[in-house]
Parts: structure tokens; sequence; C-alpha cells
């Protein structure tokens, strides 16, 4: 048990340090290339804090635990609106004022209804996944194309922008991205293979397992994230990395499963996990559409903490 936790722990610590040296590397080298900025920013940047969300989700089904890869992605975006976004209001009111931002949330909300559509049968199959990677690929260069034409306008735009690397000589990038490609993996099977033997000592299902501790882990970079927009005063680049991480997660991850391991669903996923998904992701959308200006205030990030630790006690309680 002992040694699982470490693993677990370790695991975790060395998944999201690696993944941040991966992305780092890429847009370093994306910057070199001559890529536009804005590009990087709201494609690697942006989506490089579900980095380990991907790799978690590609060891569980590589070892035939779709299950755990799909709790990953349910239980990622669950924390995502309802931990991080719950803690980040809590520190600081949030203002929403970017275009970009409106179009995703509300995007956000269509991949996740598309998602629940191919879940609700209790199965995942190669088609679904192949389907979820094409939605994917269609949004974020509608998404790309969008930002492009209104970049002068957009302080989320900016905001992506400032986050990638300048003066990174290209040798260094390499290394860097090279160094996260081969740590990933091996951080990655550390972690599931500690979590799994923890669900198996206290008696939980693979899913409960993808929906909590994994789910929790690979959330903190959102977490990292969120909070470093707030103390820099980007609120929409806080939120903005939520939306654009449960975007990334319930399209191109979601398909991570499906692709590699088709086959059933827990029932529970495709039902009770499913709708709390369905619940929290339109949240956002309707307490900003409710008020007049579009905060996030400090009561509705404690309603939002609220739900998530009901959420777990009752998943804990029901133990799979």
């Amino acid at each position: 048990m002992f040694l699982n936790i470490l693993m677990l722990l370790g695991g975790l610590a060395l998944l999201v340090w690696s993944a941040d040296r991966f992305v780092y590397g890429a847009a370093a080298i994306a910057r070199n290339l001559g890529l536009p900025s804005l590009i990087i920013g709201l494609t690697i940047v942006s989506m490089g804090s579900s980095a380990p969300e991907m790799m978690v989700s590609v060891t569980a089904a590589l070892e035939g635990k779709g299950d755990t890869a799909i709790g990953n992605v349910l239980g990622s975006n669950i924390a995502n609106i309802t931990l991080i976004l719950g803690l980040t209001a809590l520190l600081r009111p949030l203002v929403v004022g970017s275009n970009t931002l409106r179009r995703e949330m509300p995007l956000m909300m269509a991949g996740t209804l598309l998602a629940g559509y191919l879940l609700s049968d209790q199965h995942l199959s190669y088609f679904d996944g192949a389907l979820l990677l094409c939605a994917f690929t269609l949004i974020l260069g509608y998404l790309c194309t969008s930002a492009w034409r209104h970049r002068e306008n957009d302080p989320m735009a900016k905001a992506s922008e400032d986050e990638i690397p300048t003066n990174l000589p290209t040798s260094h990038a390499t290394f860097w991205l090279l160094l996260g490609m081969a740590l990933l993996p091996l951080a990655s099977n550390w972690m599931v293979d500690g979590a799994v033997g923890i669900a198996q000592w206290f008696g939980m299902s693979d899913l409960v397992i993808g929906l909590t501790i994994i789910a929790i882990g690979t959330s903190l970079p959102e977490l990292a994230a969120c909070i470093a927009g707030v103390l820099k005063n980007e609120d929409d680049l806080a939120i903005g990395n939520v939306v654009g991480s449960n975007l990334f997660n319930i399209l191109a991850v979601l398909a991570i499963p499906a692709l590699l391991a088709p086959g059933s669903v827990d029932a529970n996923a495709a039902g009770r996990d499913l709708y709390v998904m369905l619940a929290t992701s339109l949240a956002p959308l309707l307490i900003l559409w409710m008020k007049k200006r579009q905060v996030l205030g400090r009561i509705e990030g404690l309603i939002l903490l609220i739900i998530f630790i009901a959420y777990q006690g009752i998943l804990f309680t029901q133990a799979g």
C-alpha cells in the first residue's frame, strides 16, 4: 500500500513536471519555426495542461482499463469546473470579457453533449473515437480562425501569447521536448499502477479511481494555471484554461480509449457521472447568462466547491 502511494505521488509530480517541459519545448520550437504566436498560444499552450489526462488515458487504455481512462476524462472535467473554478472564484471573483471565451464555452457544452450522446449506449466504438477527433479538429480550427480575426480586441489572445517562451534556442527547446516525451509515459505508468493498487486495497472500481484520485491529480496543472492567471489579473486566461482543457478532454482525450480499447462502458459512467458532468459544464453558462454582469463571484465559487465535495462523497460512499 505504501509503495502504491509513493508510485502515485511520484508519478503525479513527474507527470505534471514533464508535461510542462514538453509544452515549454514544443511552444518554443513552434515560435522558432515562425508559427503565429496566437495559434501557438491557443493550441500547444492552452491545450498543454491536458497532457497529463492524455497520457494517463493512453496508459490506462493500453493496459485494458478503459473505465479508468473514461473516468479520468469525466472526473477531470467535473473537477475543473467545480474544484478549480470554485477555488479560483473564492480567491477572487472572475470577470469574463473575452470574445474567444464566449465562443469557447458554448462549444465546450456542445462537445460535452456529443460525448454524452456517444456514451449513452454504454459503449465506445472506434467510430465514436474518430467522430470525437473530427469534431475536435473542426472546433479547434474554428477557434483559431475566429481568434485570429479578432486578435486586436481579445485580451485572452494576448494573454495566451504571453505564455510562450521567448529567446530559447532550438537546441534547448528540442532537449526539453524530448525529455518531456520520454518522461510522460513513465510518469503516467507510475501514476496508473499506483492508483490501481490503492483502488484494489480499498475495493474501489477502476471507474471510481479514475473519477477521484487520478482526475484530481491530473487537474492540478489547471489549478496552477488558474491561480497564476488570477494573480496576474488575467481572468480570461484563468477561465480559458479550464474551458479549453475541458474541450480538449471531452473530445480528444475521450477519443483515446475509443480508438485504443473500444468496448463497453461502465453503467455509472454512462449515467450518474455523465449527468454530473453535463450539469457542471452547463453551470458556468447559466450563471453568466442569468447575471447582469458576466462575473463568477465568491458565492458561485462556494456553490461549485460544495458540489465537488458532495460528489466526491457520493463516489467514496458508493465505492464504485
